[in-house]
């Protein structure tokens, strides 16, 4: 028996009507469908925002990826849902990996992926890219993100904020993703460096508790909980 495809498909930001022509063909036709969340009881944002394409004879398989930062668990859950998603492939069945924004910008079906291709070496894989956040928020706040020969800069926030604070003190536009509870010690590097005017914050784009910001100093009063899928531009001036 054939081994089946796997097909990695980013479903964008959050508006549904943001996922792909091809990745909701894709999710329409294929018989499995895995979903990644963060809690057992809590739902697949990927899902939902995938839901309207979803055949409703595909049995939907649910992932579960805790928010832990410990390399060694998170190895093993990877290990787990790749082991999981190979029994299907290995059954001669296609299977659809779900992934929020892109496929391959910082999501969980890179590391899935490559506990995968540690159990079926030569497994086909076709993936589908998505609609990246940042440039949801950039056309939901007219923020140019590239402009001619100026640099861009993603930096995925961590609790080393020196990071940061490079990052907004060179050249061109700067992205930062994955805030959450360090909001408030973004807005004080940028207010650091007269770069709060020069700035645009979106949380949850596309989705219905969407929140959209140009005037960061308001942000203050936030505590950072919703933070988590927000993405600030930065334009540095240089």
């Amino acid at each position: 028996m054939s081994v089946g495809t796997l097909y990695g498909i980013g479903v964008g930001p959050g508006d549904p009507e943001l996922l792909t022509v091809k990745g909701s063909r894709i999710i329409g036709e294929c018989p499995n469908i895995f979903v990644p969340k963060a809690r057992i009881k809590s739902e697949s944002l990927a899902r939902k925002i995938a839901e309207q394409f979803i055949n409703g004879n595909s049995r939907i398989h649910e992932l579960v990826f805790p928010m832990v930062t410990d390399k060694t668990k998170l190895k093993e859950k990877w290990d787990a849902s790749a082991k999981t998603i190979s029994e299907v492939l290995l059954n001669g069945e296609d299977a659809v990996f779900l992934t929020l924004g892109d496929s391959l910008l910082y999501s969980t079906y890179i590391y899935m992926l490559r506990s995968l291709k540690e159990i079926i070496p030569d497994v086909k894989v076709v993936t589908v890219p998505g609609v990246a956040a940042f440039s949801a928020v950039a056309s939901l706040t007219d923020f140019p993100v590239g402009v001619g020969k100026r640099k861009i800069t993603i930096v995925p926030t961590s609790d080393d904020m020196s990071k940061v604070e490079q990052a907004v003190t060179d050249e061109g536009t700067v992205i930062l993703m994955k805030i959450g509870s360090r909001l408030h010690n973004i807005l004080d590097i940028l207010d650091k460096y007269d770069l709060l005017d020069k700035s645009v914050f979106v949380a949850n784009a596309g989705l219905e508790t969407e929140k959209i910001s140009t005037d960061l100093r308001a942000l203050r009063e936030e505590t950072g909980d919703g933070a988590y899928l927000a993405v600030i531009l930065v334009d540095t001036g240089k």
